[in-house]
C-alpha cells in the first residue's frame, strides 16, 4: 500500500506518530479459536451440524448439535432473511460465532454468524477507517523494534504488543474484566502523557539571549520599606539564574491573587539594567498601576515611560530605560529591549505575544521573555506545560487575606443590603458584579441596566461599567477615587487596585468557573483589609461552590477547577476547559506524570 495514502488516512483520526497509533486501543475483540468449554454470556466459536430449523418472519429457530461441546444446542436469528434459510440447512456443519446463554434450561446461541476464519482473534478498533484498513495498518506499523526505537521499554512495549496482537487467553482476560485490567490502564495513561510530552518538548525552542545580565539587586531591596517573602525571593532566584544564561529565558511567574507579583517584575528589570525592559499590560488601569510602583520603588536614576493609546507618537523612547505600556507599544518604534515582559499573559493572544518579542530581537539573538499569571494552573497542568517552558509560582502572600466568602439566596438579600451599608459607612466600597448588560429571556437574573435604577435609588455615590464601555477605565478611576459602589461585569476581574475594596457580590456564580471566581474575589482584602464576598445565587448552593467558599488558596482552587471542569489541551493553545486526554487524567495521575518526567529526564 502507498505509504503516503496511509499517512493521510491516519491524519483523520489525529494520528501523528507511531504512538498516537499504538494508543489508539481496540474497543472490543473477537475470539474466534473454538471453543473447548461454553461461556456463557460471552461470544463462542461453536463447530455445528444443523439438526432442524423453524423460520417464520420474526425469527428462525435452529437445533444444532455442537461437536466441541458434544451436546444438542438451540439457536435463534431475529428477523431473519432469506439467505439465512439458504445457509441454515439441515446437515449443513460450519463452524458459527455468537453469544451463549441459557433458555429455558438450554443453551442457545443468539443471532449466529457463519465463519470461515477460525482460531485467529480479530481487534475491533472504533475509528473513521474500515477495521481491515486498521489492521493492516497497525500489522505493518507497529513492531517491536520500532516501538523500542520510540524510547519505550521492554513491559511497555510487551503491553502494546499484547493489546494489538492479543493471545487467546488475554483476550478471556479481557472479556472477564469487561475490558482492560488496571495494570494495562496504568501503561496506557503512562504511554499516553509520555506521548504528550514528547511532542510537546519538539514545540520547545531556544535561541541565544542578546546579553547575560547582571544587574545589582541591592539598591532596590535595601529601598524597598518591607521584607519580599520567601517565594518571591525564590522565584527572583530564578529569574536571575535564566538572565545569566546565554540562551534567552522563557518563564511563567504565576502567582495568586495579591501575591506580589509587580515586586518581581521590578527586581527584574533591576537585574536588566543598565539594558533596557519592556513591559505590556492588558489595560491602561493596569500599566498605570504598574508604573506609579516603578516610579514608588525603582532607583531615581531609571527613565520610565507609559505608553497608552493616549501617549503621543511623536516622542523618542530611546533615552528611556524602561518602557511600561498596553497594546499601543505594538505600534511604536521600541527601544532595544534585553528584556521584555507581559503582565497577565493570558490576556493577549499568541500572535500579540509573539509580536512584541519580535519586535525587540536582533537576528537570531532574542531578548529574555518573562510572563506573569495571577490565575494559577493546577500542579498537574503546570509540570505537563514546563516541558515546553520554565514555570516559577508565588504561593505565598504579603499581606494574609482575611475574606469571609458565604453562598447566599432571595431570602438574606435584606442582611446583605444592611451590610453594604454598614461598610459604606466605614468609608469602604463595594463591587456588585452581573452576568449580563442587557435584559436576557434565557438567564433568570436581573441585568445591569435592570438592576443599576434599584442601587442608584437606594445609594449614593454608584458607578456603573461593563466591557464596551467606551469610558470603562475613567469610570473605575472614579470609582476608586470616590465611589461608594461599583457596577459592574467580570471586567473587573483581572488587576485593578481598589485598596478600600471590602465587598464583593457576584450574582449567579454558577454561571462563572472557579478561577473567575477566585479572581473576583480576589479584589478584595488587597491591603489585609477585612474583606466579604457574597455568591448570589436563585439556585441551591452546589457542591462546587460550597467548596470554593471553604478556601482562598489559588492553587487549590485551580486544582478544584480542574476537578469540576477538568484540563484542556496544551499543544493546541492554552489551558481551557474540556476532556483532552483519553487515558491519563490530570486530577488524579500525578505519580504517573512524575514517571514519566524521571524517565525522560534521566
Amino acid at each position: 500500500m502507498n505509504k503516503k495514502e496511509d499517512e493521510e488516512r491516519l491524519k483523520k483520526i489525529g494520528v501523528s506518530n507511531l504512538l498516537d497509533l499504538a494508543l489508539f486501543a481496540p474497543l472490543k475483540y473477537e475470539n474466534l479459536y473454538i471453543s473447548k468449554s461454553t461461556k456463557i454470556g460471552l461470544q463462542n466459536v461453536i463447530d455445528a451440524t444443523i439438526i432442524s430449523t423453524d423460520f417464520n418472519p420474526r425469527f428462525m429457530k435452529l437445533t444444532l448439535f455442537a461437536h466441541n461441546f458434544d451436546k444438542e444446542i438451540s439457536g435463534i436469528i431475529f428477523h431473519p432473511r432469506k439467505y439465512h434459510l439458504e445457509s441454515f440447512k439441515p446437515k449443513s456443519r460450519f463452524y458459527i460465532f455468537g453469544k451463549l446463554d441459557i433458555n429455558y434450561e438450554k443453551l442457545q446461541i443468539t443471532q449466529p454468524l457463519i465463519i470461515e476464519n477460525i482460531n485467529t482473534i480479530i481487534p475491533k478498533y472504533k475509528s473513521k477507517l474500515q477495521n481491515k484498513t486498521m489492521l493492516r495498518i497497525i500489522k505493518e506499523s507497529i513492531t517491536k523494534d520500532a516501538l523500542l526505537e520510540s524510547g519505550l521499554d521492554e513491559l511497555k512495549v510487551k503491553t502494546l504488543l499484547d493489546v494489538h496482537f492479543p493471545t487467546q487467553s488475554f483476550v478471556e482476560n479481557f472479556l472477564k474484566n469487561d475490558g482492560f485490567s488496571d495494570e494495562i490502564i496504568r501503561d496506557f495513561k503512562y504511554l499516553e502523557i509520555y506521548n504528550h510530552l514528547k511532542k510537546l518538548s519538539s514545540k520547545k525552542t531556544t535561541a541565544p539571549s542578546k546579553h547575560k545580565l547582571k544587574g545589582d539587586l541591592k539598591p532596590f531591596l535595601d529601598s524597598l520599606p518591607f521584607e519580599l517573602t520567601k517565594d518571591q525571593k525564590k522565584v527572583i532566584s530564578e529569574i536571575k539564574g535564566d538572565f545569566n544564561s546565554g540562551t534567552a529565558s522563557k518563564r511563567v511567574v504565576m502567582g495568586d491573587v495579591g501575591s506580589g507579583k509587580t515586586m518581581v517584575i521590578l527586581a527584574a528589570t533591576m537585574l536588566a539594567y543598565p539594558k533596557k525592559t519592556i513591559l505590556m499590560a492588558p489595560t491602561t488601569i493596569l500599566a498605570t498601576q504598574i508604573y506609579e510602583e516603578a516610579l514608588k520603588y525603582l532607583p531615581d536614576f531609571f527613565k520610565i515611560a507609559l505608553i497608552t493609546n493616549k501617549s503621543s507618537k511623536k516622542e523618542s523612547l530611546s533615552e528611556y530605560d524602561f518602557l511600561i505600556g498596553t497594546h499601543a507599544l505594538l505600534y511604536r518604534d521600541l527601544i532595544d529591549a534585553d528584556l521584555v515582559m507581559i503582565d497577565e499573559q493570558h490576556r493577549f493572544g499568541t500572535k500579540q505575544r509573539a509580536l512584541i518579542s519580535k519586535l525587540v530581537s536582533k537576528d537570531e539573538k532574542q531578548p529574555h521573555f518573562l510572563q506573569f499569571s495571577a490565575t494559577p494552573i493546577p500542579r498537574t497542568l503546570s509540570m505537563i506545560q514546563s516541558t515546553i517552558i520554565d514555570i516559577s509560582r508565588i504561593v505565598e502572600l504579603p499581606f494574609p487575606k482575611d475574606i469571609d466568602t458565604r453562598v447566599i439566596g432571595v431570602s438574606e438579600f435584606s442582611d446583605l443590603v444592611e451590610h453594604i451599608k454598614n461598610e459604606i459607612k466605614l468609608k469602604r466600597q463595594i463591587i456588585v458584579v452581573y452576568p449580563l448588560v442587557e435584559e436576557s429571556d434565557v438567564i433568570d437574573y436581573q441585568s445591569i441596566e435592570e438592576a443599576r435604577g434599584w442601587w442608584e435609588k437606594n445609594f449614593e455615590k454608584v458607578y456603573v461599567t461593563f466591557g464596551k464601555d467606551k469610558d470603562k477605565e475613567s469610570v473605575i478611576t472614579e470609582f476608586k477615587n470616590g465611589g461608594n459602589i461599583l457596577i459592574a461585569t467580570t471586567l473587573i476581574e483581572v488587576g485593578i487596585s481598589l485598596p478600600n475594596l471590602s465587598t464583593i457580590v457576584i450574582v449567579a456564580p454558577e454561571r462563572l468557573g472557579l478561577a473567575t471566581l477566585h479572581q473576583l474575589r480576589g479584589r478584595v482584602s488587597r491591603t489585609g483589609l477585612k474583606g466579604y464576598c457574597y455568591l448570589f445565587s436563585k439556585q441551591k448552593p452546589t457542591k462546587r461552590l460550597i467548596e470554593f467558599s471553604k478556601t482562598l488558596d489559588g492553587f487549590l482552587i485551580a486544582e478544584l477547577d480542574l476537578k469540576y471542569r477538568q484540563g484542556g489541551d496544551l499543544l493546541s493553545g492554552d489551558v481551557q476547559s474540556g476532556k483532552s486526554f483519553v487515558w491519563f487524567d490530570p486530577r488524579e495521575d500525578e505519580d504517573v506524570l512524575l514517571e514519566v518526567k524521571n524517565k525522560i529526564s534521566s
